[in-house]
């Protein structure tokens, strides 16, 4: 009897040892959590984007499930990046200076990683970093996207003294780019094109050529030896004089005819860019005690502008409607130097602020002070926009980091 009552005892404490490891190990199993759609955040200003994709292909993702809004002002890449990034619309619109469509709704911000020459991709709307090229070209000091995304001009120095310039069309897709001639002088890019310029003691050369660097021909030649060159609308190039604080400059619209006629200047440090339609030109100068002045110059009538904020032209883009020009405008800037000269030698650098200046109402627009949404000194170099008018990026020139801020 004794013996029966042990065995009993026996199965009982084992069933419940049993049951007991039956709920510990699965019954109380933690659960697995999914993020909602949409939880997926931008960067936060200051905290840089996800790390580079160390894979081909692939993609890394910044979650965030708060309920707090993304901020409109985030750090894409901690750089430093190549100068000349671009911003594409999902409807695969562009505005100046490529990339992939991901989807209705979707903008696209992609730049060249400077240290490796990698493409890379960065969504807007998700944060989603995506390496599109590991093609490694180091030492690039500039880019110029196709508009189309499908490619981009990239200059660098190559030889044993880097005395030379080569400029290599690089495919986003991974296909073989190829080579235009060597020590270009400038280079502009748009759907219709590209535009290359040749200069030397003689005088400059500009030729125009297919996007794939077919059927090149000339378009103008010039006794000036020191231009820069761009696209002002159809059938119609801007070139200006290379700035320069101590010697006057002009700024010239050239027709498909290479006829030039002056539209700014003589103006000591001019800088102009033209909108896309070509029928306006922002023109960025040194007045007589060495300030910063800008103004805007109606193509058509001749008339000049003034506006009530100074900055360098290249601190500004265009809308892709020409209605409306973002620059990043100094705080503050030195007393004492040579504008441009010093800021382009990285002697002198500023503290921005961004400024909206509506065309056709005339005025000029406040929108953003960087002290109010990071510590970082912003100093705006090579901005751009999508078509939309939904993002403006640009490249801090202090450090090379890129950045972007929804409109």
């Amino acid at each position: 009897m004794r013996r029966a009552l042990t065995i009993i005892a026996i199965v009982i404490v084992l069933a419940g040892t049993g049951t007991a490891a039956y709920f510990y190990f699965f019954v109380n199993t933690a659960s697995v959590v999914v993020a909602p759609a949409g939880s997926v955040d931008l960067p936060i200003a200051g905290q840089g984007a996800s790390s580079p994709v160390e894979e081909f292909g692939t993609t890394t993702v910044t979650t965030n499930t708060s309920p707090t809004p993304p901020p409109r002002l985030v750090k894409i890449s901690a750089g430093p990046v190549v100068p000349g990034e671009m911003v594409v619309n999902s409807d695969g619109e562009s505005s100046a200076s490529p990339s992939t469509s991901l989807g209705t709704g979707e903008t696209i911000v992609s730049y060249i990683e400077r240290q490796s020459g990698n493409v890379y991709s960065y969504s807007v709307r998700t944060g989603t970093l995506t390496r599109i090229s590991n093609r490694t070209i180091p030492g690039i000091q500039s880019a110029v996207w196709l508009p189309d995304a499908s490619g981009v001009f990239v200059r660098y120095l190559s030889g044993a003294d880097f005395s030379t310039t080569n400029t290599y069309a690089l495919r986003t897709d991974g296909s073989d780019g190829f080579f235009l001639p060597q020590n270009l002088s400038d280079i502009a890019v748009s759907s219709t094109g590209v535009l290359t310029l040749s200069s030397g003691v003689n005088g400059s050369v500009a030729s125009l050529a297919r996007t794939d660097g077919t059927h090149a021909s000339q378009i103008f030649s010039t006794p000036l030896s020191s231009l820069r060159v761009a696209f002002a609308g159809k059938n119609q190039y801007l070139a200006y004089t290379k700035p320069s604080a101590t010697l006057p400059g002009a700024a010239f619209l050239v027709d498909g005819a290479g006829y030039f006629s002056r539209v700014a200047g003589p103006r000591n440090g001019l800088v102009a860019k033209a909108s896309h339609s070509g029928k306006w030109l922002l023109v960025s100068y040194a007045d007589a005690g060495g300030a910063m002045q800008m103004e805007l110059a109606n193509v058509a009538t001749g008339e000049k502008i003034p506006l009530p904020i100074a900055s360098i032209a290249d601190k500004c883009v265009w809308t892709a409607d020409d209605s409306t020009i973002y620059c990043g405008v100094p705080m503050n800037p030195p007393q004492g130097s040579r504008y441009p000269d010093d800021w382009y030698r990285g002697t002198v650098s500023f503290t921005d602020r961004i400024w909206k200046i509506q065309v056709t109402g005339r005025y000029a627009q406040f929108i953003l002070d960087f002290s109010k949404e990071t510590k970082e000194s912003l100093d705006v170099e090579a901005p751009a926009v999508d078509s939309l008018d939904t993002v403006l990026v640009f490249t801090n020139k202090n450090d090379g980091s890129l950045w972007g801020y929804s409109l």
